[in-house]
């Protein structure tokens, strides 16, 4: 069976070099995915199992892609009945629950901006998003105290007109989603003339992470599935045979990386496990169940798996593994690799984009390499003054956007013009993210340009000293920062999750110094360690370093 990617791209290539030269994307006019992916998946293999659903109670659900056309329509009629249409901002907080797909699909069909949130958003931040980007709807999860946090902040947001939810509503002030659906019709016609959509309207926004300030408004238009070719077909290796698992909540931009549009181009098949708080144990018996064949998780999420009894699941279905969010820690990719016989491979790329970097099938992984510039982007690593910089040396990950604007790269922060032309000033988008490049051309993650620490001269990138400290057995987790330093700058200070059976001690403490003496260069490692419980992170799950050195700055 032909596979809906090949109608914009290339099926195959001989190597990373015939990749990186021939790889162009198709872009028709007027694409959306709705339609003219699932949709005509529905019109050319109904019965095709599109997703595959489980929760912690055990509940389960299949969809084939007529199911999900099916659902899509009935759910566009329901939100064109109380009046949603093209341009109409509305926020999803609907965790890993299938009603997501279904609704996200609904809007695309209808020309609406999908705004996905996280379920941990407080009252605060609820008012922020929905005033900045004049919601007029959520459809939310009654799962926990969320839609309590909803209506908390409703009377503060003067646009936000609809409230429903797909549990059955607690008062007046709810709808009933799941009511509503079932009431309306299946038939649902594509749009035309002005309710039409274009490949330049806004399709979807998702808001940052906010690791320094507020949140921007990150804003993708109708082009933007087809830049996730690259995440399905070449980093995680799909076809209409394959089951893909990616972990990620359907409140940030991973689960559109991983859990929609790339995968489903492919004509695969998406596992989702809907669940709140994470278990390795759970989520090894998933794969193990289901014969997942293709699976995406951060970093962390590989090293409480490897720290489980991994022999007692039988994971023979597994035959392809990725990772993304930051550099992966070498021990927990050869930790992976001696179970499974499968070789985590790393990608690098934002909100604000598609894959910028991978190591697709033809290249053999480095660890704690990012891999190789994506063709569908061109990739340069620059100075502070703009100027290329030699291999070896360290440069921030820009786009060259002179020539042209590739499919998957975000149109704007939205309502900010200012910022967007900072953003994308003399022809490049600047990342705000460092790397740099070996003599083979795989590129090596140093972070954030705020995040990298200057200490007696040296510099010294975050992620580097994190994997050395995380090669130890006794750390779960860890967090480098620099802490100001009356003699050499900076120091590094190391934030230590332990593992179990591990009690924070001066003895460990100077262990843990002299093991990253002893895995990188001395001059790297963390004068000051301190133990904790937890490290702060973003909703999306990123370390908030930022955080950190605030809270560092103010003792």
């Amino acid at each position: 069976m032909a596979q809906l990617f090949e109608k914009y791209v290339r099926k195959d290539y001989e190597d990373y070099e015939d990749f990186y030269k021939n790889y162009e994307v198709n872009i028709p006019e007027n694409f959306n995915f709705a339609y003219d992916c699932i949709d005509e998946l529905a019109k050319k293999s109904p019965d095709k199992l599109a997703m595959r659903w489980t929760n912690v109670a055990g509940q389960k659900r299949d969809f084939t892609f007529a199911d999900m056309k099916y659902y899509s329509d009935k759910t566009a009629n329901y939100l064109k009945s109380l009046g949603i249409g093209k341009g109409d901002a509305v926020m999803l907080i609907l965790k890993r629950h299938y009603e997501y797909w279904w609704t996200i699909l609904a809007l695309h069909k209808l020309g609406a901006i999908t705004i996905p949130a996280s379920n941990l958003l407080t009252p605060k931040d609820i008012i922020y998003r929905c005033n900045m980007a004049d919601i007029k709807c959520i459809v939310c999860t009654a799962d926990g105290d969320i839609s309590h946090r909803v209506q908390e902040a409703a009377p503060d947001c003067p646009t936000l007109k609809l409230l429903i939810t797909t549990s059955p509503p607690e008062n007046s002030q709810w709808l009933d989603f799941h009511k509503g659906v079932d009431e309306a019709s299946p038939e649902f016609i594509r749009p035309e003339g002005e309710e039409a959509t274009k490949n330049s309207d806004i399709m979807l926004i998702y808001f940052t992470s906010g690791t320094t300030g507020m949140p921007k408004m990150v804003a993708h238009s109708f082009t933007y599935p087809l830049g996730h070719i690259v995440t399905g077909r070449f980093w995680h290796n799909l076809d209409e045979n394959s089951i893909h698992l990616t972990t990620a909540d359907s409140g940030w931009a991973k689960c559109g990386w991983g859990k929609f549009y790339g995968q489903w181009l492919c004509g695969a098949t998406l596992f989702v496990y809907d669940f709140d708080r994470f278990h390795a144990n759970n989520l090894l018996a998933m794969l193990a169940k289901y014969r997942v064949t293709s699976f995406c998780a951060p970093p962390t999420i590989y090293r409480y798996m490897i720290k489980e009894d991994m022999a007692s699941y039988d994971l023979s279905a597994l035959k392809w593994g990725t990772v993304a969010g930051e550099p992966l820690n070498p021990e927990v990719f050869y930790r992976f690799k001696e179970f499974t016989g499968v070789e985590l491979r790393e990608a690098f790329g934002q909100t604000e984009n598609s894959p910028l970097a991978l190591t697709p099938k033809w290249m053999a992984p480095k660890p704690g390499s990012i891999g190789k510039p994506s063709p569908h982007y061109h990739i340069r690593l620059l100075d502070a003054e703009g100027r290329d910089v030699e291999p070896g040396e360290e440069g921030e990950i820009c786009v060259d956007i002179s020539q042209r604007r590739p499919a998957g790269l975000f149109v704007g922060y939205y309502k900010d013009e200012e910022r967007t032309r900072e953003a994308f000033a003399g022809g490049v988008y600047r990342t705000g993210d460092m790397a740099w490049c070996d003599e083979e051309g795989y590129y090596w993650f140093i972070g954030r340009a705020d995040d990298v620490i200057k200490s007696s001269g040296y510099r010294i990138g975050p992620f580097e000293v994190e994997s050395a400290l995380i090669s130890h057995p006794a750390v779960v987790e860890c967090a480098i920062t620099g802490v100001p330093d009356p003699d050499r700058g900076q120091v590094v200070k190391a934030t230590v999750v332990l593992a179990k059976g591990y009690e924070p001690s001066d003895e460990l403490r100077k262990e843990l110094q002299r093991h990253v003496k002893q895995v990188t260069a001395p001059y790297k490692y963390p004068r000051i360690l301190e133990f904790v419980e937890e490290l702060p992170k973003t909703v999306s799950g990123k370390i908030q370093r930022a955080k950190l050195r605030k809270e560092d700055e103010a003792k």
